[in-house]
């Protein structure tokens, strides 16, 4: 999932962005000023070594390899540090990280110390949601990162990430949006152990993460969507820790109930729901 710094001194717009940007399968980080960003982002893998210096805190929290953010919203007048100079500090050590200017600020003039300061794209306020979603879709497929691509395949099966519409073999398969975010989830970590929490985290991101046995009957529904008489297993479980998306069995070098060979099966997962529910 795409992690987003939202940074805004209006707290009201902020908050009220970061929620439509997490109902829309984002991971979004707000700040409400300039030096809190700047924090946020060198306590990140978001900056290369580069020109910018950094503090001994940054340099050894880097070491621990923090996830990066994928695409910075910045408005231009912020308290501490400015939009503009959050921008240059950025571009000085990351020359690839998507930039879009949130900004009141609307002559020809800003628009192009903006883009020449290093923004990939400048957007004025007031402003329509769906133009602003529509950007930061178009400036993630132009990162060309895994999450950005409209298109993701594993196998025969395909999905249509704007038009939320799978297709395997050839055959369109209607999805609702849970099912939908968690196979999105699934293609864009192929081959990944993906725990119960992380799932959790992703896919139920800001809602009450849901029962174990929610989840196990949520997989066993797109399970059902996507297979095809003769196609091959994609989603399979690790028995006590998550799921493996993907053509190959999950790890083996961990038990696995039943058939102790190969992906646990649907009657397999209902049973140790089951059995589990008993012993508790």
């Amino acid at each position: 999932m795409m992690r987003i710094l939202l940074v805004d001194d209006e707290v009201e717009l902020a908050d009220s962005l970061a929620q439509q940007l997490t109902r829309e399968g984002y991971r979004v980080e707000v700040a409400y000023d300039g030096g809190r960003a700047w924090a946020l982002l060198q306590q990140t893998g978001s900056l290369a070594e580069g020109n910018v210096s950094a503090s001994p805190a940054y340099s050894a929290h880097r070491a621990g390899g923090t996830e990066s953010f994928d695409l910075l919203i910045l408005d231009w007048m912020l308290p501490e540090i400015s939009g503009l100079s959050l921008c240059q500090r950025v571009r000085q050590a990351d020359p690839t990280t998507p930039i879009l200017f949130l900004t009141a600020k609307d002559t020809l003039d800003d628009r192009v110390e903006g883009l020449d300061a290093g923004a990939d794209d400048y957007l004025v306020k007031p402003f329509a949601l769906r133009e602003l979603l529509a950007r930061v879709r178009a400036l993630l497929r132009r990162a060309g990162s895994p999450e950005g691509i409209p298109r993701l395949q594993m196998g025969d099966l395909e999905l249509d990430r704007e038009n939320q519409t799978a297709y395997r073999q050839g055959q369109m398969i209607n999805l609702s949006q849970k099912e939908f975010r968690l196979l999105e989830y699934f293609m864009t970590h192929p081959g990944q152990l993906l725990t119960h929490d992380q799932i959790y985290e992703q896919v139920w991101a800001g809602e009450e993460p849901p029962s174990s046995n929610v989840l196990a009957a949520q997989v066993r529904l797109l399970r059902r969507r996507i297979r095809l008489p003769g196609s091959a297993e994609l989603i399979h479980a690790v028995y006590g820790k998550g799921y493996r998306f993907g053509l190959v069995s999950p790890d083996t070098s961990h038990p696995l109930p039943a058939g102790r060979n190969g992906p646990v099966s649907e009657t397999q997962e209902r049973s140790s729901s089951y059995n589990k529910r008993n012993q508790e």
